[in-house]
């Protein structure tokens, strides 16, 4: 039996800050010493998830702390004539006041089962943005909680102990195969892999366009 939803945020409940990576690439080449804003993205996207995937336990860092950095070595790696804070600056500002996707207040307000929200974000950044929109979960779980990041276990295990629920009692909503559902489904929680844009859904992954068809999904 489905007791809750657990709930991914930044890209399921409100928009990924895209548009402020892609301004944030573009200044660096348009400052450095490189081909292509591409190049730029292509670097940084990969210079942030080596540190993010070495980031748990004693060595966990929080999203702000590894987004700066990344920028730093980004602008270092180009010669960019930019400053490091301001541009991560911008991204911090997206982050606690994100665009809404327009089903999510509906979500919330109308489940059948208490909604908790599990994110890859610090946590006075995800509890700012739940309380720009209004939203009410049962209960938030941040990375920094668990001091690690999703697709490790220990968030998912962390969500599931101060809930006191089974991994079979749950339903995890994500719009991350490699962070989502992979990481969830790893514990034994059943996932709802949330395909808003009509990417191909891979072979044996449960798959919804909208916050709402979760609802059938109990």
């Amino acid at each position: 039996m489905v007791k809750a939803f657990f709930v991914d945020f930044y890209g399921t409940v409100v928009y990924e800050d895209g548009e402020i990576v892609s301004k944030i690439s573009d200044l660096i080449y348009k400052s450095g010493h490189v081909e292509s804003a591409a190049e730029v993205d292509g670097f940084w996207w990969k210079d942030f998830q080596n540190m993010f995937t070495n980031s748990y336990g004693a060595c966990f860092e929080t999203q702000r702390v590894l987004e700066e950095k990344s920028i730093v070595h980004t602008i270092e790696k180009y010669g960019a004539s930019v400053d490091a804070k301001e541009l991560a600056q911008e991204m911090f500002d997206y982050w606690v006041k994100p665009n809404i996707f327009e089903e999510s207040k509906s979500f919330f307000e109308n489940s059948p089962v208490p909604v908790y929200v599990v994110s890859n974000i610090d946590t006075d950044d995800v509890m700012k943005a739940i309380a720009y929109h209004g939203l009410k979960p049962a209960g938030v779980f941040t990375s920094e909680d668990a001091k690690s990041y999703k697709p490790r276990k220990e968030i998912f295990e962390l969500a599931l102990k101060e809930t006191g629920l089974n991994a079979d009692e749950v339903i995890h909503i994500g719009d991350s195969i490699s962070s989502d559902v992979k990481g969830a489904s790893a514990l034994g929680i059943r996932t709802l892999w949330l395909n808003r844009f009509d990417k191909v859904i891979p072979d044996g992954v449960e798959a919804i366009t909208n916050l709402l068809e979760a609802f059938d999904k109990i």
